[in-house]
C-alpha cells in the first residue's frame, strides 16, 4: 500500500508522523513538513510504518548526509537533517513531553559542542557497529561522530583483527591514564564467557577498602556496600573540568565529554551548603564537583563496582557511600543520615532511562529540598517525575537541553528546581 502524505512533528526515535485513513503512521528520515509518497511496510493495528519511496517536496532543512553508513548503521537518526534545525526538534520533543503532562515550562536553553567527531565511548559489535534494526555487523573504517582517537582505531585495525563479540571502547584525548604519545584509547578486557566463570571466581577472593586498595577478602565487608573487585585494565581516567575521574569502561560514561564539561558549571551553579545528595551517582563525576562546594557529599548508587570507583574519586573529601538502590536508601537510610548529619541542601538526581524510582519522587515531593537539579536522559519520563514535584510545591527555574548526541533524536535534559 502507498500514500502520499505530509510529515508532520518529529517524535522521539527520529520518526515523523502524519496521518493516513485515520491512523498515525511513522516515517523514519522524513523532516518535518515534507510531502512524500509513502510504503506501508507494517501495519502494527493501532499505527502503521512506512518507508519514502518519493520526496514531491523536500524541506529546507534536508541536507546530503556525509556519512556513507547513513541509514545502514543503527547509529544516527537525524543526519539527513541540518544541524540547527536537529537542535529545534529535538527541543520540540522536549516541550510536546511536558505539554502531555500539562506542565508550563520555561525557555529552554541549549548547552552543545561541536555536531561531528564528539563521541568517545562505543560498544563494537563483532568488530563493527550494528546494521539498523538487525543483528548484521557493518566493518566500519570511520564513523563521522567519533572523536579522531577512534577513528584512528578504526583506520589502522582491520576489522578481521578487531576483538570479537560485543566490546566497550573509550577514545578521547582528555584520557589522562594514558600518557601523551600514545594512542588515546581503552579496549575493555572482557573476557570470554568460557573464562568469565573463572576470571569471577578469582574476584570473589578479593575486595576493595574504602580507600580503594585491593586487599585480600575479610570477614568484615566495608559498610553499606560490598567492595566489588575491578579489573585493572579496565581503569579509565579523564580530566574534566581540572579534576581526575576514573572509571570503568565497562560501566557507564558520558560519551560527550566536551558538553559534559560545558554542563557541569550548570549543575552546582548556585548550590552551596553543608550537605548535597547524589542519587544515581555512578563512578561520583558529579559528587567529585559537590565537595568543593558542600561540606558533606552523601552518595546514593546501586553499582557496587561504581561505588568503588566513587571512593576513590573522592578521597580526601567529607562525603558517605551507600550502595543500595534509590528506593532502598530511602526507605530505610534518608533518615537515619538526616537525623545524623543534617538535612540535605540539595539534591542532584540522575535516575536511568525508567526515571526516578517511586519511592525516590515520593520522597522528593514530601521533604521539599531547597533545590534540586534533575538531569534525564528520557524527555518521557522526566516530564512525569517534573510534573509530580511541581504538584508538590517545587517551581522549575530552568530547563536546559543537553545536546550529547548530534545527529540524533536522543535527548538529555538539565533541570532546576527550588522547593
Amino acid at each position: 500500500m502507498t500514500a502520499n502524505i505530509i510529515a508532520q512533528k518529529m517524535v522521539f526515535g527520529g520518526d515523523c508522523i502524519a496521518k493516513i485513513d485515520g491512523k498515525t503512521v511513522f516515517v523514519p528520515y522524513a523532516v518535518p513538513g515534507e510531502n512524500l509518497d509513502v510504503e506501508i511496510t507494517e501495519d502494527a493495528g493501532d499505527f502503521f510504518r512506512a518507508k519514502i519511496i518519493k520526496i514531491n517536496e523536500a524541506s529546507p532543512h534536508r541536507v546530503t548526509p556525509p556519512c556513507p553508513y547513513y541509514m545502514k548503521c543503527g547509529g544516527c537518526t537525524m543526519m539527513h537533517i541540518e544541524s540547527t534545525f536537529q537542535e529545534k526538534l529535538r527541543t520540540e520533543m522536549i516541550y510536546d513531553a511536558f505539554n502531555r503532562e500539562h506542565v508550563e515550562v520555561p525557555k529552554i536553553e541549549v548547552i552543545k559542542a561541536e555536531s561531528l567527531g564528539y563521541r568517545a565511548r562505543f560498544q563494537l559489535n563483532g568488530g563493527g557497529f550494528m546494521k539498523a534494526k538487525s543483528n548484521d555487523v557493518i566493518p566500519v573504517t570511520k564513523c563521522l561522530c567519533a572523536t579522531d582517537e577512534m577513528n584512528k582505531y578504526l583506520a589502522e585495525v582491520p576489522f578481521e583483527e578487531r576483538p570479537k563479540g560485543r566490546i566497550h571502547v573509550f577514545a578521547s584525548d582528555k584520557i589522562a591514564s594514558i600518557p601523551d604519545g600514545f594512542d588515546k584509547i581503552i579496549i575493555a578486557d572482557e573476557p570470554a564467557s568460557g573464562a568469565k566463570k573463572n576470571f569471577k571466581k578469582a574476584q570473589k577472593a578479593q575486595r576493595f577498602t574504602e580507600n580503594g586498595r585491593l586487599m585480600p577478602k575479610q570477614k568484615k565487608i566495608a559498610e553499606r556496600f560490598e567492595g566489588s573487585v575491578i579489573n585493572p585494565h579496565n581503569r579509565c581516567s579523564v580530566k574534566l573540568g581540572g579534576k581526575t575521574i576514573d572509571y570503568d569502561v565497562q560501566g557507564f560514561f558520558q560519551s560527550n565529554l566536551d558538553v559534559l564539561e560545558k554542563a557541569l558549571p550548570y549543575v552546582t551553579e548556585g548550590l552551596s551548603g553543608k550537605n548535597a545528595l547524589d542519587v544515581y551517582a555512578g563512578c561520583g563525576t558529579l559528587s567529585v564537583f559537590l565537595s568543593d562546594i558542600f561540606e558533606n557529599v552523601c552518595l546514593v548508587e546501586h553499582n557496587k563496582s561504581a561505588v568503588v570507583y566513587a571512593e576513590q574519586n573522592l578521597a580526601g573529601k567529607k562525603h558517605v557511600s551507600f550502595g543500595l538502590s534509590g528506593e532502598v536508601f530511602f526507605k530505610y537510610h534518608a533518615d537515619g543520615f538526616i537525623k545524623q548529619h543534617g538535612e540535605f541542601d540539595a539534591v542532584i538526581i540522575d535516575p536511568p532511562r525508567s526515571g526516578m524510582e517511586k519511592e525516590v519522587c515520593s520522597w522528593l515531593c514530601k521533604n521539599r529540598v531547597k533545590k534540586i537539579r534533575s538531569i534525564s536522559c528520557n524527555a518521557a519520563t522526566f516530564a512525569r517525575d517534573a510534573a509530580k514535584l511541581i504538584n508538590a510545591g517545587y517551581r522549575m527555574t530552568r530547563l536546559f537541553l543537553l545536546d550529547f548526541y548530534p545527529q540524533t533524536s536522543q535527548i538529555e535534559t538539565l533541570a532546576w528546581f527550588e522547593g
